[in-house]
């Protein structure tokens, strides 16, 4: 089954898994599996011979970790979930994000509340990182609208990335011991200090092989008009890193709204990089008409890219897990919608097609050529 495209779509009701040969022409649906329990995590594991897996949460049944070994033809349990010590005080509520760690069947899972937790058994036991998740700002970070979520893990040799809602940007230089904030640059609108220490709603973060030192942030913008306390605070919404994420920059002049949730690079181009910007109030698309926007010089500016999306009346959310791009010579992007459709971008986003149009509302859409 050699270069196969293989799309795991997280979902309200479980994790659906599509397949289709390289020209990506029709997929195949297989799913839901976790039937009727919300997926807001997904990996396609490509080391060695390839491993699905899925978060799979409800109060009811409990925190769970689902893992294919067949490409998503099933799905079954790992021996166990991440769990906080008994002592700990707090409780798991949702696994936000999935990630490959240095050994070969290592993980990493971020949590709500914000913790981080790694498996060095391919995900069937799990031990807290206490470098972050016992950090002195723990317990001060308070839960954004979609709670308070580790949703970005971004490895680079020694350094380690998170992102938090409603924490910030935390590094490592020593691969997970110890963390620190760093949010120069980082704006938050909802606070009295424009820019604190620690504290803002970072919404996604992103970065390429090819550009040492360079980071992309989509962080929770919207507040041009703001008239509270500190003022208007213009552009915080779409940022850039050249130092390691030490400080930050603003790219969002251009965009029609610095307001969104997911954040892509192009696997080719370090420079080219996809937003989808969202009306504030909202969260929904501006004046009712989707668009995802590029830049191809690494944020100075943007251009529109909307051929074949809906033209008007389409209010749809992508939420911040919901879009990948595939490392196939042309690739293309894909999102899913709040609405259940998922969509196509071929050629690097320039041309779109709605490939299913009925699935429940989608969190978190990955792609991998197998």
């Amino acid at each position: 089954m050699a270069d196969r495209v293989i799309l795991t779509i997280g979902t309200k009701k479980g994790v659906f898994v599509a397949e289709a040969a390289k020209p990506r022409r029709k997929f195949e649906l297989r799913g839901p599996f976790g039937p009727g329990v919300p997926v807001y995590s997904t990996l396609i594991d490509t080391r060695g011979t390839p491993r699905l897996y899925a978060s799979s949460c409800n109060p009811f049944f409990g925190m769970k970790v689902l893992r294919s070994t067949n490409v998503g033809k099933g799905f079954e349990e790992t021996k166990s979930g991440p769990a906080f010590p008994k002592d700990d005080g707090r409780a798991l509520i949702n696994i936000w994000s999935l990630e490959p760690g240095g050994g070969k069947k290592e993980l990493w899972c971020g949590v709500e509340p914000a913790s981080l937790f790694r498996s060095r058994d391919g995900g069937d036991s799990w031990e807290m990182v206490p470098g972050i998740s016992n950090h002195e700002h723990a317990r001060k970070w308070q839960p954004g609208n979609g709670g308070l979520c580790m949703h970005t893990i971004i490895r680079d040799g020694n350094r380690v990335h998170l992102g938090i809602s409603t924490g910030g940007h935390y590094l490592s230089e020593d691969g997970g011991d110890t963390f620190k904030a760093s949010n120069q640059g980082v704006g938050a609108g909802f606070a009295p200090d424009p820019y604190p220490e620690f504290g803002q709603c970072v919404h996604k973060i992103a970065r390429h092989e090819d550009a040492p030192g360079r980071l992309y942030m989509q962080n929770h913008g919207g507040w041009a008009d703001w008239t509270g306390p500190g003022g208007p605070r213009p552009d915080i919404g779409v940022l850039r890193s050249d130092d390691h994420g030490r400080s930050w920059r603003s790219i969002a002049s251009g965009l029609p709204s610095d307001f969104g949730f997911p954040i892509v690079v192009h696997p080719h181009d370090a420079d080219t990089v996809y937003v989808v910007p969202l009306e504030p109030a909202t969260r929904s698309c501006p004046g009712g008409a989707p668009a995802v926007w590029r830049s191809e010089n690494g944020g100075d500016s943007w251009s529109r890219l909307a051929r074949g999306l809906p033209k008007k009346q389409s209010y749809f959310t992508i939420l911040r897990d919901a879009m990948d791009i595939d490392h196939l010579t042309a690739p293309s992007l894909y999102f899913g919608t709040t609405t259940g459709q998922l969509w196509i971008g071929r050629e690097g986003g320039e041309k779109w097609e709605c490939v299913f149009d009925s699935l429940p509302p989608i969190h978190n859409v990955k792609v991998a050529v197998v």
